[in-house]
């Protein structure tokens, strides 16, 4: 399969369904749980068929038919990672996020990959949808949250992250060239004790954090061009720890963001254990923006569909809806 241009259009694999009709749709759904046991078979089929924005008309038809939410009702019915994952289809896409992030700041330990796989990968609008969700689901600003949760250059990153402020322009040739100058000082001289490293340090996060993705693939141009190296590469080499993760994963989603979820996914599906957090995350958050170039991407570098990976590494109901969610086998 041909890989769309850089700038191409990205697809999701799930769209609006034709001929919909919400009070239909919540018709179906409280018949498929009524009396013992509920109809799962449905429930997945119509859910996983239905888009984002249709999924919340079903919710209202649900609730002025029958005066009940379905949210509660779904909840009631099914469990596991199949509940994980069509509670999430059920909710609006930011709030979905702001519930992920909260999720990863909960408890004793941070998940700080779903805190970096988030912040890293959406734009603007989606960032600001994120901090007003956050906002209102949890009554604390994201940003408060993150500042409790995570300290240091990471706490900053994130927070940059977080502001939604990245430049929407093009690229600006000149200050490609300064910006991959900053990289390239920061990056070499990370074993050099320099008294101004952190200033660097903080020019570099704002060049990655801030820049728009036509610059930053400039700079990333640039910086080839300067030291023979790709920056991707001297990031995991010079840098650790959460950092590094944060700032491979800003590269690698300006590079090419579909294959960065292809990666998580086949990450969450490698060896003995399924990551069924992640895989259920990165599933319910792609399937309408650009899981279709996801799978493209998989197979491409993995040799097997994400189809079939999905096949080999989990069962029942849960595999069913991922399938769904999957949209075909390429």
């Amino acid at each position: 399969m041909a890989k769309p241009a850089q700038g191409a259009k990205y697809r999701g694999s799930i769209h609006d369904f034709p001929g919909f009709d919400p009070s239909q749709d919540a018709e179906a759904l409280y018949t498929a749980m009524k009396g013992f046991g509920s109809d799962k078979e449905t429930i997945l089929e119509l859910i996983t068929s239905r888009s984002n924005k249709q999924r919340q008309e079903i919710c209202q038809s649900y609730k002025s038919l029958y005066g009940k939410d379905l949210m509660a009702d779904l909840k009631s019915e099914i469990s596991g990672d199949l509940a994980r994952l069509i509670l999430g289809l059920m909710m609006p896409p930011a709030h979905y996020d702001a519930k992920q992030l909260k999720k990863a700041m909960e408890g004793a330990g941070t998940d700080e990959k779903a805190l970096i796989e988030i912040l890293a990968t959406r734009n603007n609008a989606e960032i600001r949808a994120i901090n007003e969700a956050y906002k209102e689901d949890y009554h604390k600003s994201l940003e408060d949250a993150l500042s409790s949760d995570t300290s240091g250059h990471f706490k900053r990153i994130l927070i940059s992250l977080a502001t939604g402020n990245r430049e929407e322009g093009g690229e600006d040739r000149d200050q490609a060239r300064e910006d991959a100058q900053v990289a390239a000082e920061i990056l070499e001289i990370a074993d050099t004790p320099s008294g101004d490293k952190t200033s660097l340090e903080t020019r570099f996060m704002t060049i990655l954090c801030t820049r728009s993705y036509p610059h930053l693939r400039r700079v990333f141009q640039e910086f080839i061009k300067m030291t023979n190296y790709d920056v991707e590469h001297v990031i995991k080499k010079e840098m650790s720890g959460d950092v590094k993760d944060a700032f491979v994963a800003i590269v690698q989603s300006v590079k090419n963001k579909p294959l960065f979820f292809a990666d998580k996914l086949y990450k969450s599906m490698k060896g003995a254990g399924t990551d069924e957090k992640t895989l259920t995350r990165v599933m319910v958050s792609r399937s309408e923006i650009d899981l279709f170039n996801v799978r493209q991407e998989f197979i491409e570098k993995y040799d097997k569909s994400l189809h079939q990976a999905i096949e080999g590494d989990t069962s029942g109901d849960f595999l069913k809806a991922l399938l769904a969610l999957c949209g075909g086998d390429d």
